[in-house]
């Protein structure tokens, strides 16, 4: 197959799809590849390629089959050549919650209701064999903010306070995380997927952890390609904290949450542009910088908010939210 890479076919060969016609798809922020496969008769099927060492699709496969095992929708492993880096997917169909509320702005209640009611499903069984959200995470996330968006604006900042902001900030919600829960990571509305049969399926989960509640429900709700009214998020998030009776203090970790994982994205969109020549994610910035900026509001980031009032000018973070040119 012209253009296609290499090892494709002979990956395929031992499998239902070698004669399947091939469709390669848009691409996303990783080196991953995906392609539909269809086979003559209708069926289809998923193609991931994760060409090592860029990539190692096997953290996805043991996440997915965990996920699997629990009750959850994650895609069903037809196939895979873990270190070549193919693996073959159930085809969850085109659909994702994302462009469908877009386009049927009455069905965004329901769906989202069904996607916070899939979190508290899976905080409610034990955490799987992942690696642990710790301290030492969070602050290196965090610090892609510093690394990568200070010096592309022009701005000289205190790297040590606000390395010494977050870990004050984030001792409290750590000390409420254990015994933890699943954490997906990037549980937003383009990666789920609404497949034929009703249901919601999950994908990019590869980077799974054990960490807080919140970071999934603030990754759902304050999402960097989606604009998600505050009063659905609030309804969201009552909803959560109604069925798993959570805390006082759960809403002032998801603040906390959401601030830590909008300076990282910024911090990542920029690097995205800047070393990966993917210009398209700098209008992703606004959206989420005001996201960052509202979490700031909340008395549980004094000490963060206290690092941006002395850190970053007020232009950056009124009149052009973070905007880069």
């Amino acid at each position: 197959m012209t253009g296609f890479p290499e090892g494709l076919q002979t990956f395929l060969a031992d499998t239902e799809f070698a004669d399947a016609d091939c469709v390669p798809l848009p691409g996303d922020a990783s080196f991953r590849r995906y392609f539909r496969l269809r086979r003559r008769c209708g069926e289809s099927a998923m193609l991931m390629h994760a060409p090592p060492p860029h990539e190692d699709p096997r953290p996805f496969l043991a996440v997915a089959r965990w996920l699997e095992d629990t009750g959850l929708r994650a895609p069903h492993i037809l196939a895979e050549n873990a270190s070549a880096g193919w693996v073959l997917l159930e085809d969850f169909g085109d659909h994702r919650l994302r462009e469908w509320v877009d386009a049927h702005s009455h069905d965004e209640g329901r769906l989202y209701k069904t996607a916070v009611d899939t979190l508290v499903r899976l905080h409610g069984v034990p955490p799987g064999p992942f690696a642990a959200y710790d301290l030492a995470e969070y602050q290196r996330e965090a610090g892609l903010f510093t690394e990568w968006y200070c010096p592309r604006a022009g701005l000289t900042v205190d790297e040590r306070g606000w390395r010494d902001a977050w870990d004050v900030v984030l001792a409290p919600v750590l000390s409420r995380q254990q015994p933890g829960v699943v954490v997906l990571k990037d549980y937003h509305a383009e990666n789920i997927m609404l497949p034929p049969d009703g249901t919601q399926g999950l994908i990019d989960f590869q980077d799974a952890v054990v960490g807080h509640p919140a970071y999934d429900l603030v990754s759902l709700l304050q999402d960097a390609r989606r604009d998600v009214s505050p009063a659905l998020e609030q309804a969201m998030l009552a909803r959560y904290i109604a069925a798993t009776d959570s805390g006082q203090e759960f809403e002032a970790d998801y603040a906390c949450l959401g601030a830590q994982r909008n300076a990282k994205i910024v911090g990542i969109f920029t690097r995205l542009a800047q070393r990966d020549g993917k210009a398209r994610y700098l209008e992703l910035i606004p959206r989420v910088w005001g996201l960052l900026e509202r979490d700031l509001t909340h008395p549980a980031l004094r000490p963060v908010a206290a690092w941006f009032a002395d850190n970053i000018p007020p232009n950056v973070r009124s009149a052009a939210k973070g905007q880069l040119g």
